[in-house]
């Protein structure tokens, strides 16, 4: 056998073996069969999200289910006495009828153009003969019947000192009757000891203890002076007067002689 360089057939042996080679170093990156393993490329970094805040419109503040048993609506209470309200008088200011407590009170619907307005002069009387005694007349202008009430409050003020010398509280004018009386006329009509009774025309009285209860209510045509009405409140006046009375003190008994 002869060398490879030594002879043709060696240097022709030599080539075959380098192409034989390069042939199957070729034959390699082209083989299909070959898997190929895929280049891993590098996920995206998730960028950081901020967390979702609701706008203030919608934003609700979150609840168990439970209230704390307040409401934004406010609850009028209801009136219990006559010294739960408050109006006007008629020289415009604001009044409480709590004011009053302790007196015996004749309300009176009253007006400057009816065939019963010459009692301002007897509900005069009464008041200056009693007033002392802890009575007092409040009178509420209305315009309801017969549209005999007309005048605004100065007018109304003057009409009553002017001709009758009225000196005992009036208010401003307001209803009090129909479907839409004031807080107040809706309560005294509503008083079963008083009646119940709505006013059916003007100088309708309701009498009122000093708890601020109706305890009667008279018609139109029952004058100031009328005997049953003057004998009621007398009788107030006298319970009234026992009531804030103080109790005598107690005075201790003598020792007993030895």
């Amino acid at each position: 056998m002869c060398c490879v360089t030594g002879c043709p057939m060696g240097k022709a042996g030599l080539g075959l073996l380098v192409i034989a080679g390069t042939v199957a170093a070729f034959g390699l990156m082209r083989d299909p069969d070959k898997k190929v393993e895929p280049a891993k490329t590098k996920a995206p970094q998730a960028q950081p999200v901020a967390p979702a805040t609701a706008t203030p419109e919608t934003a609700k503040p979150a609840t168990d289910g439970k209230t704390d048993g307040k409401s934004d609506a406010k609850t009028e209470k209801e009136p219990s006495s006559l010294f739960d309200f408050t109006l006007k008088n008629i020289d415009g200011e604001t009044q409480a009828l709590s004011a009053y407590r302790g007196k015996v009170i004749l309300v009176v619907n009253v007006a400057s153009k009816c065939g019963y307005t010459p009692q301002y002069a007897g509900l005069q009387k009464l008041y200056a003969d009693n007033k002392d005694k802890g009575f007092v007349i409040l009178a509420f202008p209305s315009n309801d019947f017969g549209s005999q009430e007309p005048g605004s409050a100065s007018e109304i003020k003057s009409f009553c000192t002017q001709n009758y010398g009225v000196t005992f509280p009036v208010f401003e004018k307001i209803v009090v009757s129909g479907s839409t009386p004031h807080p107040l006329y809706k309560w005294l009509s509503t008083q079963k000891a008083g009646g119940p009774m709505t006013p059916k025309w003007n100088f309708s009285k309701y009498l009122v203890d000093s708890n601020g209860q109706v305890v009667a209510g008279y018609a139109s045509k029952v004058a100031p002076d009328d005997k049953a009405l003057t004998a009621k409140i007398e009788e107030l006046l006298k319970k009234a007067s026992t009531e804030t009375k103080p109790a005598a003190p107690k005075t201790a008994a003598p020792a007993p002689k030895k």
